[in-house]
């Protein structure tokens, strides 16, 4: 019975609103709940509410069976509900427990509206606030209330509690002139119900200054101000940017007058070109007001640039391409004038270009300038290209970024693999760092040029001599640009004083030589002399037949002992004598082998072993008949000093190093005692072992041998242990 009256009173009910049982079936509706939410639907009674509303939010659908299970209520002012197709709804609702007669659960009482259409409005208008950055505001002057929307209080940079009034609501603005304005606007809107629109700086809570749109308007009553009311905007970035733009343009007016720059704007429509004072002053021609057409710029220009000119304004027009030109102008007294002119279009709503705006400036120096310049660079490419001396430019970082042809004959390379290096792979690496420190001062401005004798690798391998000059290149502002590397190659004449210099120190050294040997030679030469004429004397007073013919003998030996005297001396005198011109490409295995055989008896008497280590196709650049008198020296040297308590062992090895060829004669002879002997060991006549058959003469002739062809030889020996000699030889030519 309390079910049928409920229903019969929610029948007529202006709301949606829906009575359910315990099974949550429908025990009775309200008209508008039909028509809202089942408006096909004849009867709901008896009928499931998910079945009569089947898309029902989980939510929703969890709370009705909350409220039913627990008796409790539930009520919300508006939730949003996205469903899977993406439609979006809006519900807000009161839903109670209804009891029996006992007291019993009986169903629910369900108060539902669709309030999407309502809550889209706030969800916009919220939006458009916070895009438009607008907050709201008002003043009750009854009540001296102040209400501020959250978005004012934003603005502020206040918090959400913060409640202002409107003393404190004044005192935001900037003291001084904005604070006074806002104070005036609202005093007059307050007296005479004048409204106000005006752009202000504010300094908010946390200090920053902000520019912002205020306005506000009155309300009164009786004559009497009860309401005052507004928004506020902020507009920092636009007022800034706006600020901005204005700055700049009142620069760009000084600049254009400053830099001579003419601005002008041709108008299709109307076909009338407007000019600014300066673009007259450029045109050399007198501004009468309203009578320059685009045919006054036209004929100013010169005749062998009108069509081309003409051609690029039709093309800007047509939306090909932009204006920008450079044409020559010839004043009325005759001056031919170069003007650069920029222009860009603007179309209509339909894209059709209607103006063309632009600006002309004079470049005549400019293109003086460029002439001269392009003579300057043909000139120095005409330099750099016919020099006999090696030019690069060479960039910051060390690679070759032009070269000549001079410098590429020089180096053996040719200019497309030369442009792919830096000028440290051609450069000798003990070089190197000399030339990149004298780079390092230029680079720190500490200087702008330096000249440095270097050597340089070419391609083949072998060294070439060369003096640098390298100059800083630098542009209008200083900065460093590139370098040019100018190298004059001196590799003839550093030969020539290399050779000569050799020429001296062969000199230098005979005359040493001569000079000791003349000693030594005048020593012997009276030892001679005193010998023959005691001999003499001898021969002369004695009677004896016998004795006379041992007297003869004695002489026979002594002219024996000056001969080899003299010969030794000859010996001497020619070793280094035209040495270069003799000098040959030997196979040094072959060399050793035939002096090997020549030895042959002597080694199977000594009952030796000669290793011989050395490449079968090695050769060395030497005299041939001093490397078979160094071999046979070394070779009869290792035998004639060898140990009585041990066989002869001779071994004989090469190593190719970067600059020679080292030879080494080892044996396990006598040894020599180099602490007392080092000094003599090459010397004339010195001999270290008593062997009758030692003159002292070996050594000495192929240290001297060696030295005349540009090698050298050195001596490691342990007395009782053996002695190694190692020879350095020059490479083979290729």
């Amino acid at each position: 019975m309390q079910t049928l009256s409920i229903t019969s009173l929610i029948k007529d009910s202006p709301s949606a609103v829906a009575i359910l049982d315990t099974q949550l079936r429908f025990a009775g509706n309200s008209k508008v709940w039909a028509d809202e939410f089942c408006p096909n639907c004849e009867s709901l009674t008896g009928k499931n509410y998910f079945d009569v509303i089947p898309r029902t939010p989980k939510k929703l659908k969890a709370i009705l069976e909350n409220c039913l299970n627990e008796g409790v209520r539930n009520l919300s002012e508006g939730e949003k509900f996205i469903y899977p197709n993406g439609e979006i709804q809006w519900l807000k609702w009161k839903i109670n427990a209804w009891t029996d007669a006992n007291s019993e659960i009986g169903g629910l009482i369900v108060l539902l509206e669709d309030v999407t259409r309502v809550k889209r409005r706030e969800e916009l208008y919220a939006k458009s606030e916070r895009v438009a950055r607008t907050g709201g505001w008002e003043v009750d002057m009854h009540t001296n209330y102040v209400y501020w929307t959250d978005l004012t209080r934003d603005i502020h940079e206040v918090s959400k509690d913060f409640q202002p009034n409107l003393e404190s609501g004044l005192n935001f603005y900037k003291k001084g002139e904005h604070r006074e304005r806002i104070t005036n606007l609202v005093t007059n809107a307050i007296t005479d119900g004048t409204p106000w629109d005006t752009e202000l700086i504010l300094i908010t809570a946390k200090g920053n200054e902000l520019w912002v749109r205020a306005k506000g308007e009155v309300e009164f009553i009786n004559g009497k101000c009860i309401r005052i009311y507004g928004t506020f905007q902020d507009i920092d970035e636009k007022k800034k940017t706006e600020l901005d733009f204005k700055r700049i343009s009142n620069r760009l007016a000084l600049a254009t007058q400053g830099a001579n720059v003419g601005i002008w704007e041709y108008d299709l429509i109307s076909d009338s070109l407007v000019w600014d004072d300066i673009m007259y002053n450029l045109f050399g021609i007198e501004k009468i007001a309203n009578q320059t057409t685009y045919d006054t710029w036209l004929n100013s220009v010169h005749p062998d640039d009108m069509e081309r000119s003409n051609q690029e304004v039709e093309a800007a027009i047509s939306g090909i391409k932009d204006f920008d030109s450079q044409f020559r102008i010839i004043w009325p007294n005759g001056e031919i004038r170069h003007i650069r002119g920029i222009g860009v279009t603007k179309k209509n709503a339909q894209g059709k270009v209607v103006k063309l705006v632009g600006t002309n400036y004079d470049i005549t120096e400019l293109k003086n300038t460029q002439m001269m310049l392009q003579k300057s660079e043909e000139s120095f490419h005409g330099a750099f290209e016919n020099s006999d001396t090696g030019m690069a430019i060479v960039a910051l970082d060390g690679s070759f970024e032009k070269v000549n042809e001079s410098l590429c004959a020089s180096l053996g390379y040719a200019e497309k693999e030369l442009l792919t290096m830096n000028f440290k792979e051609v450069t000798h690496p003990e070089d190197f760092n000399d030339d990149r420190s004298l780079l390092k001062q230029i680079t720190k401005r500490k200087r702008s040029s330096y000249k440095l004798e270097k050597r340089y690798f070419h391609k083949d391998g072998h060294v070439i001599h060369g003096i640098l000059t390298v100059t800083a290149v630098k542009d209008t502002s200083g900065e460093l640009l590139h370098f040019v590397s100018q190298v004059t190659d001196i590799t003839p004449r550093i030969k020539n004083e290399k050779k000569l210099s050799h020429l001296v120190d062969i000199t230098t050294e005979q005359n040493d030589s001569l000079l000791n040997f003349a000693h030594i030679v005048s020593h012997n030469l009276r030892s001679h002399s005193s010998n023959l004429s005691m001999l003499t004397n001898f021969l002369i007073k004695e009677k004896s037949d016998s004795e006379r013919e041992n007297l003869l003998v004695m002489l026979r030996g002594a002219t024996d002992s000056l001969n080899d005297t003299i010969l030794h001396l000859n010996e001497v005198v020619q070793v280094k004598v035209g040495a270069f011109e003799k000098m040959k490409n030997i196979n040094l295995y072959d060399a050793i082998t035939d002096v090997q055989k020549n030895l042959s008896i002597l080694i199977q008497e000594k009952n030796a072993v000669c290793e011989i280590n050395v490449p079968r196709d090695l050769k060395v650049r030497v005299i041939p008949a001093y490397l078979d008198s160094i071999i046979l020296n070394l070779l009869t040297n290792s035998l004639k000093y060898s140990s009585p308590k041990r066989a002869p062992l001779i071994q004989i090895s090469s190593k190719i190093e970067s600059n020679a060829i080292t030879v080494s004669f080892k044996d396990n002879g006598l040894g020599i005692d180099l602490k007392r002997n080092s000094d003599k060991l090459f010397g004339m006549y010195k001999t270290f072992h008593r062997n009758k058959d030692a003159k002292g003469i070996g050594l000495f002739i192929t240290k001297n041998q060696m030295e005349a062809m540009n090698g050298k030889i050195e001596a490691e020996s342990t007395v009782d242990v053996g002695s190694t000699f190692k020879l350095y030889f020059e490479k083979p030519l290729t």
